[in-house]
Formats: C-alpha cells, structure tokens, sequence
C-alpha cells in the first residue's frame, strides 16, 4: 500500500470512516464496515448521485434484490464468463489474481486485457514469484476463476442463486415491467443503488478492491434509430481524454477536448456516451474529485466487453496508481436480447407510428400435413423454426427449399411446405428492442477517492494542521458546535443552538471536551465545514463565531440568522466571504 493509502486507512479508522469487517475474530478479507463518519459520508456522495442521475434527469429508480435465481445469470452470461486470472504458489498454496502480479511487477499498466497464456509468458519472463512466500512462480498454470457467490434459495440444493455481481441485471430480467411504468415511451432510464458482490482472488487497497460493494447504476433505454442525446448541454465542457490511440502511441498523453470535438474528431465513437462523460464531470468536481488527478481512459480492444461498443473509464489517481471509478458502457441490446431468449417473455417495447405504413412482409403459414409425415415428432418445432426464421432471414426462402436447425439437427423442408408468401400489410407500429446506456458508478471507490483528494495539511498558528477539504453537501457533518466553556450557561446555550440547527435539518456534532483549539483540529480532521462557537458574547448580544474550515476565517452571526446562513453555506447558495 502506497504512503497516501496507508495515512488514509489509518484516518479512517482512527476516526470512524471505514475499517476491516470482523477484527475481534481475525478480520476477513474484502469486507470493510462504514464507521459513522464514513457511512454519512457515503449516503451524502449516493444522494448527490440520485440528485444529478435520477432527479435532475427525470428517471426512475428501483431497488432489486441481492439474491437471484441462477437462471438470471445463465442469461446474462455470467456463469460462463464472469472470471478473473488466477495462479496458486505451488508452496505455500495461497492464491493470487495473475494479471495483477504482472501490472504490480513489471511497467505493463492494464495486464486484464492479456490472455492467460500470455500472462504465464510474463510471469515466467519476468521471473515474478509468490508475494507471501517468494517461490517462483514460473510454470505455474494461469487459470480462470469465476467471481459468484453461489448460494441455495430455500431448503436443500434445487433452487440455486447466486449474490448478484452487479445491480443491472435487477433491472433489465424486469424490463418488461419497466417499461409499463415508463408507458412503453422511450428513452427512458431506470437507477439502482445497491450492493453487489464478487468472490475476488486478492482483494487489496483498502475500498479499491472488495467482495461486497455498493454501485451507482443507470440503464437508460432508448431507441438507436431515433433516440439523440441533448449533446449540446455538454459539447463545450472540457474533458481529459486517454483514448486506444494514445495508450497505444509510445509518448502517448491525456488530451484535453471539448465533447463537441472528441465526437466530431471520433475520438469518443457513441454520442450516447459522449454525453454522460460530459454530464459526469461537473458531478466528480462536486463531490470532490480532484481533476488534476483525474482521466476519461477509453478500454483497449483486447478488454471491451463482447456486448460494448464503446467503452471508457473514469479513472482517478490513487497512491501513484490510476483506478476505475465507474464505467461508461454501450451494452447495445444484448441484455435484454439474452433475457429474452432464455425466458420467453417480450422485451421489446411498441413504437406507434404517426401515420399507418403499408409493406411487404414475407409469412410463412407451416403445411403440418406435409411436415407431420416427414419429420414425426419434430414436425411442430420445425414449423415454430420456420416462422422465426422468415423474420429474421427471408432470403432464405429464395430457393426450392429451407434449411432449418431443432436440437443441434438440420432438417430440409419444401417450399412449397412451408406456405411461404409474401403480403402487403398496414402497420400501425412495430416492435423494437431498446438499446442501453450504462454508466456505472463504484461508490465505495468513490468515497476512497473523495477522501484520499481531500486530505490536506498546513500550518496553523505554527503548528501542522491535517485536514479534510470535502465539499460541505457531502461532508459527514455539517457544523461543530462548541461552548466556549462549559460554565456560567454557556454549555447549556450551546446545547440549545445544536438542537436548533438539527431541526433545521443539519448534520450536527456538539462537543465541549478540551481546548477550543483541539476541538477545531478534530472536526478539521473528519471535513467539518464549520464550526460554531458560542462565548461570552453570545449572551450579551445573541451573535456566535462560524468559523471555516479551509481558511480558519472566523465571522459574527446572529443565532437568530445561523440555520438560513449555515443551510445557504452548505448548498452554495453564499460563500463564507459573503458574510
């Protein structure tokens, strides 16, 4: 862990951000507990994200469950293809995720996108042994490992589910339903908050690697033929851009671009995507991000994803390390396209349109006379084949006969069997299959992030101050408040102005243990905005100190005024200069 991580997590626990899970029995790897500084602090960045990616949109939002049948994943493709690289020390027996020993090893920054083969080439090439023990490594196999927890729903074996390994799925296996609520208009999006969990090898970093996290999703539905993202809302915004060409390029470099230009010059390929790195960044800068220690990095051919098109990463920089804080992804209709299929429901959606149109529409009407002799048993399935086969390929049909295939076997039928024609019909519509959008956001990196960007130290009256500059909207508290002492009635005034500003709706601590200079230093050290002091003043005239926190600049206000200013001064709606 680099010095940043290491002051990092010993902040947090010290002051009740996150720490391992389960330290009186040992600790278990991959699990942290959220202490009440890092549990506010993380419902503040998650309600920021429904401000700006549900509210401000105008989507909905949905809370799936985290267990699920193991039919949802044979759909999605993750029972066959959801793994990591893993390589097994042939002396102590522990287990380490291969491509990560080879990024952590040697100047290669993204080993996930290298086959296995290859990265037990580097590993034998570059002599890498076993982090634990030091063995040699070489020669060992490099196999896959799928990441799912697997899990039994009621009692016994015959139910199988698995802890879902991200929360789309929850939204697109009851897409049919969602689009209903959305009157089957589209575009239309649907936001989930949840946890998700993967089995990893060697979870590390602190909240950078984990098996249980929470993810920040939106599925945003549209149609690709018509559907156009609102591009001018962001085509001016500046964004830093680490495209294929670039990582590939020997000096390659981030390269500042407006969207309109990263579109127009075809550095970002999807406009739908283009639009949600547009509409992100603004939102990184508020919750935090330092951009001097951020990126759009686009994923390299070798790790997109079978069903994206086009795929980028914000990633932010840690340690000296650049990490994955969400995904930006064009799924394309491949989700909704395998639910489909493997269920047997619909998950299209009507497209009325304005006018009737009448077109010429290849039908087949099966001869179960002709087709029950010849094929026995088969004859239904064939006729079921051969009416799904006209929509999707009607040139098949051009010949004297058709091929079909039930069961892995080829049957050849008639033409004249088939009942094949070609008809003119009105249409009032047709069904299409939506598209999907998908930004992705990983909260708990997030709030790692925010942390490890705030954290700053200066000087103070002489002496080294720590603190934490977190934005106020997500600060785990808004403001401290203190008695100057705890006598002559100032305590119990100050207890008055905390419960106050809590029914104003404020994030309250209210402390008046030690020096009043100690007492600024703690809550500067957990990112409390303000600090309000009340003293003798107070009772003469009813005004207390605010003080803030990044400039320690100090100003009178009325008790009277203090929740409207404070409420104002958290929202950024007036600056402390203002006052």
């Amino acid at each position: 862990m680099s010095d940043e991580g290491e002051r990092l997590t010993e902040l947090a626990k010290r002051r009740g951000f996150f720490l391992q899970s389960a330290n009186a029995y040992g600790g278990v790897s991959g699990f942290y507990t959220y202490g009440p500084q890092g549990a506010a602090l993380k419902d503040n960045v998650e309600d920021a994200w429904r401000d700006r990616y549900v509210t401000r949109e105008g989507h909905m939002e949905i809370s799936a469950p985290d267990v699920m049948p193991e039919a949802v994943f044979e759909a999605s493709g993750h029972l066959d293809g959801f793994d990591d690289m893993i390589i097994e020390c042939p002396e102590c027996g522990e287990s380490h995720r291969a491509d990560h020993l080879v990024e952590d090893n040697t100047d290669i920054e993204e080993a996930e996108s290298i086959s296995t083969d290859e990265i037990a080439d580097l590993i034998a090439d570059h002599d890498l042994v076993c982090p634990t023990c030091g063995t040699e490594l070489a020669g060992e196999p490099v196999d896959d490992f799928n990441l799912m927890f697997e899990t039994n729903i009621g009692p016994g074996s015959s139910s199988p589910g698995y802890l879902r390994p991200e929360t789309a799925q929850g939204i697109f296996v009851e897409f049919p339903q969602l689009a209903e609520y959305a009157r089957n208009q589209l575009p239309f999006g649907v936001a989930q908050i949840g946890k998700a969990y993967r089995n990893e090898i060697s979870p590390r970093k602190s909240l950078i690697r984990v098996r249980e996290f929470t993810q920040a999703e939106l599925e945003h539905f549209i149609d690709p033929e018509t559907d156009e993202p609102p591009l001018e809302r962001v085509e001016d915004v500046t964004v830093p851009l680490y495209s294929v060409a670039e990582q590939e390029s020997e000096d390659g470099s981030v390269q500042e671009r407006t969207i309109r230009e990263a579109v127009d010059e075809g550095i970002i390929g999807d406009e739908w995507v283009a639009f949600y790195l547009g509409l992100s960044k603004a939102w990184y800068e508020r919750i935090g991000v330092d951009m001097d220690r951020f990126r759009y990095r686009q994923h390299l051919p070798g790790e997109l994803a079978h069903y994206a098109a086009d795929c980028w990463d914000a990633e932010s920089e840690l340690g000296g390390d650049w990490v994955e804080i969400t995904g930006f992804a064009y799924r394309g209709d491949y989700d909704l396209k395998k639910h489909e299929s493997h269920s047997g429901e619909d998950y299209t959606v009507f497209k009325q349109y304005d006018e009737p149109v009448t077109v010429e529409r290849p039908t087949v009407d099966p001869d179960m006379s002709v087709l029950g002799p010849e094929f026995g048993g088969a004859a239904g399935d064939i006729g079921a084949e051969l009416e799904s086969l006209v929509e999707r390929d009607p040139d098949a049909f051009d010949g004297d006969t058709v091929t079909v295939v039930v069961d892995g076997e080829e049957y050849t039928v008639d033409i004249e069997a088939t009942g094949y024609s070609v008809e003119e019909v009105t249409e009032s519509g047709e069904h299409i299959r939506p598209h999907v959008v998908e930004p992705s956001f990983g909260v708990g990196r997030l709030v790692y992030t925010v942390l490890a960007h705030a954290h700053t130290t200066d000087e103070v009256d002489g002496e080294e101050r720590s603190y934490l500059a977190l934005p106020p909207e997500v600060a785990p508290t808004t403001v401290g408040v203190f008695p100057l002492m705890d006598k002559d009635g100032l305590g119990e005034r100050a207890r008055e102005v905390a419960s106050d500003l809590r029914g104003a709706g404020l994030e309250v601590t209210y402390d008046d243990s030690g020096a009043i200079g100690r007492r600024y230093r703690r809550q500067d050290e957990v990112g409390t905005p303000f600090c309000v002091t009340v003293d003798y003043e107070t009772q003469e005239d009813g005004t207390v100190t605010v003080r803030e926190r990044d400039t320690t600049a100090q100003q009178r206000v009325a008790i009277d005024d203090l929740g409207e200013t404070l409420t104002a001064l958290r929202d950024g709606d007036l600056s402390f200069d203002e006052l």
